[in-house]
Parts: C-alpha cells; structure tokens; sequence
C-alpha cells in the first residue's frame, strides 16, 4: 500500500460517502462533483465487481481523497483491501482480528457496532471511530444515550443518515457520519444529472461544515 490515510482530509468534511457495486466508469464521471462538493473520502465496499481494480485506481490517481473500503468481514478482506491500496477500513461487524491488524500497522479503521458493549469493546480495541451500525433502527438520541456513559467513544452513525438528520447527528457528538444512498442519489447518476448532483452534494457539504465542531 503506497498511499496514506490524510487526517486532515477526514476532519475537514468528516463524511466517509459509500459505493456499492458501482461502475469505475460511472465512479469517475461522479467523483469531480463529489470533490468539487467539497467531500475527501470514499469508501468502496469489497462485495463490489471488480472492487481490487476499482481501489487501485482512486487510490492511485486521487492523492487528494481518502480512498478506503468497506465491508471487510475477515483478515482475507482486510488483505485484500490493502494489497489493492485502501487507506482506511471498514466493517460492518467487530472483528477483533481485523482491528488488531489495523492497530498494530497503524491503519485508520472504523468497525460495525451496534449495542453499548460493543461500542466499549471496539473503542477499548483501538477503532479510529466506531461505525454505529445500523443508524436508521437507532436514532439520533441514541448517540446522545451512548455517549453519556461512554465519552471517550468516537461514533459515526452509519445507515439512515440523510440531508434532513445529518446536523442533528453532528450535534449529538458523532464525530462524522457514513452516507450512501442519501448522498449518492441514485436517479440523478443514472440520468447523468451532473449539475443536480453536485447542488445535491454542495447542499450536504454546507449543512456538515455548518455543524461540525
């Protein structure tokens, strides 16, 4: 892996946006929108076609971003993952072997957890963040609940997060957020309405850098 994670990058415009089974080709007609917008990092999620050629090229031609992946569910993904030249990892799961690795190379990783014991767990394993996972079944108050007795946690709600919710999460202590379906709209990619996107996607960066502290 030649790249490297850029912290600076994360804490500017603190959203990881989220691609699944998308195109190289549609990715790269999307992504001078997506930078434009203002956003610093991608996440391409390993159960992706061709995910291996598709981070290996962000990777290598986007020194700008944070190009990572996501979905890593084993040792064999998190391999895998880097090999092709990810920058940051995550999991929809707490897989101590995978945080351990991370930790000891000094990889930015941010592990699926859901319930308070695992939230304490991945954030006593060294989780860069924690991913609370899903967001849509939980709510915004309850990062507010989670971070009363846990204040040391670093929480990025993940899944359900929208342009309607998004301070209301920045507000309630996540350090950032994991967007998908809400921030890469999908009738506006398939119609190529660039324009319409990058407004939808400059429109999401203002609220973010409205509220974060």
């Amino acid at each position: 892996m030649t790249a490297v994670f850029n912290q600076n990058l994360f804490d500017q415009m603190p959203v990881i946006g989220i691609l699944r089974n998308a195109s190289l080709e549609s990715i790269e007609k999307i992504l001078p929108y997506y930078k434009k917008a203002g956003f610093t990092n991608l996440e391409i999620t390993m159960n992706s076609k061709n995910v291996e050629t598709i981070i290996q090229k962000l990777s290598s031609e986007n020194s700008d971003m944070n190009i990572g992946a996501g979905t890593v569910c084993s040792l064999d993904d998190l391999k895998r993952a880097l090999n092709a030249g990810a920058t940051f990892i995550v999991t929809p799961i707490l897989n101590t072997e995978v945080i351990n690795y991370c930790r000891t190379h000094q990889i930015p990783v941010f592990p699926g957890a859901f319930s308070p014991t695992e939230i304490y767990n991945a954030t006593n394993l060294g989780a860069t963040a924690v991913k609370v996972f899903p967001a849509t079944q939980l709510g915004v108050s309850y990062i507010k609940d989670i971070l009363a007795p846990l204040n040391n946690a670093k929480l990025l709600p993940t899944g359900g997060v929208s342009k309607q919710n998004i301070a209301a999460f920045l507000n309630a202590g996540a350090i950032g957020v994991g967007m998908g379906g809400s921030l890469f709209d999908k009738k506006l990619i398939e119609s190529e309405n660039f324009d319409q996107l990058f407004q939808h996607f400059k429109e999401i960066a203002t609220i973010v850098l409205k509220n974060i502290k």
